[in-house]
């Protein structure tokens, strides 16, 4: 039994208190830490370093880079939320446009999207400007959400007779004073647009391919998400053919990637080799961190910025703004 002196040698300390410190990460190896401290410890420290990281240069113009894969489960919310996170830590100006209706990158990022909260129905449907449909991010500095609540559920039966209806969400992006060239937007001018797509290859999702200039696919790493691929590819083909000549499939992102087992570094060669350079270097790791910070309404960079699903979703953002606009 421990009495109760003994308890007075070791002065056990909080995160707060080895942070307090202002020692270097790692300086700190004595008994006198616990190691839920030390574990704290590492997430405060990423938090700060998020405020303090040097900013990237921003693009000389607005890059609207839908995120679709008719598949789903391929991590293509938590991709766009995750790296619309990054990017405005990295000192970007980024709006993401959730074009799901069950509004999950909406329920990551903070904001509103009950039945009857101004969203991404009423610019697609109804003709509502973008910039009147718009709210901030409540977690994350410079980052701006078009919510998507479910009265978008009806809206590919509802835009069947409208006039021009593949080009809905591209006129809105457009129209926004805050998307083009910095002669044109200024300075406050969105650096990204981020459109996430449903899980399907219908009128939503059609409208974002007019809409954007750039595609990020999400695949994940197994043998079935390469299945789907072709049929994406031949749909990408044939908007570039008759609707959006300027489209091009400028990023491939490897996701929940196992690095224990065969099958998933065979499914990443296997892209690698048929898209080259198109594939980022970062892969995704599968991380419970990233699994749970959507139920607290935030996304893995500040629910827990300092686990590898955080600092995986940083470097991939980094790669992807140093990387630039593809030639066309």
């Amino acid at each position: 039994m421990v009495s109760r002196e003994t308890s007075s040698v070791f002065d056990v300390r909080t995160a707060a208190d080895v942070v307090a410190t202002k020692l270097p990460l790692g300086d700190d190896n004595s008994d006198e830490t616990t190691p839920l401290a030390r574990e704290a410890e590492v997430t405060v420290r990423a938090r700060f370093d998020a405020r303090t990281r040097p900013t990237l240069a921003r693009p000389e113009h607005t890059r609207v880079m839908v995120v679709a894969n008719q598949k789903g489960g391929v991590g293509k919310t938590t991709s766009t939320v995750n790296l619309a996170a990054a990017l405005a830590q990295l000192g970007q100006r980024v709006l993401v446009i959730d074009l799901d209706p069950q509004g999950n990158a909406s329920t990551a990022l903070g904001v509103e999207h009950r039945r009857g909260t101004p969203s991404t129905y009423d610019a697609v449907v109804d003709g509502t400007s973008l910039e009147e449909v718009t709210t901030r991010c409540p977690e994350v500095d410079d980052l701006w959400v078009v919510p998507a609540t479910i009265d978008l559920a009806g809206a590919e039966i509802e835009l069947v007779s409208v006039v021009a209806r593949e080009s809905r969400l591209q006129k809105a992006i457009a129209a926004h004073p805050r998307v083009g060239t910095a002669e044109e937007a200024g300075e406050e001018r969105f650096d990204y647009v981020l459109v996430d797509c449903p899980p399907s290859l219908g009128l939503l999702t059609l409208n974002a391919l007019v809409a954007g200039e750039e595609m990020l696919i999400p695949i994940q790493a197994e043998y079935y998400a390469l299945e789907g691929l072709g049929m994406l590819l031949e749909t990408v083909d044939m908007v570039k053919a008759h609707l959006n000549p300027r489209l091009v499939v400028s990023t491939i992102l490897v996701t929940m990637y196992d690095a224990r087992t065969r099958l998933a570094s065979g499914v990443a060669d296997e892209v690698r080799e048929h898209f080259g350079d198109q594939v980022l270097k970062t892969t995704i790791p599968r991380s419970v961190r990233v699994s749970e910070a959507p139920s607290y309404g935030q996304t893995v960079m500040s629910y827990d910025p300092g686990s590898p699903g955080a600092l995986c979703y940083l470097e991939a953002a980094r790669e992807i703004a140093t990387k630039g606009v593809p030639i066309r």
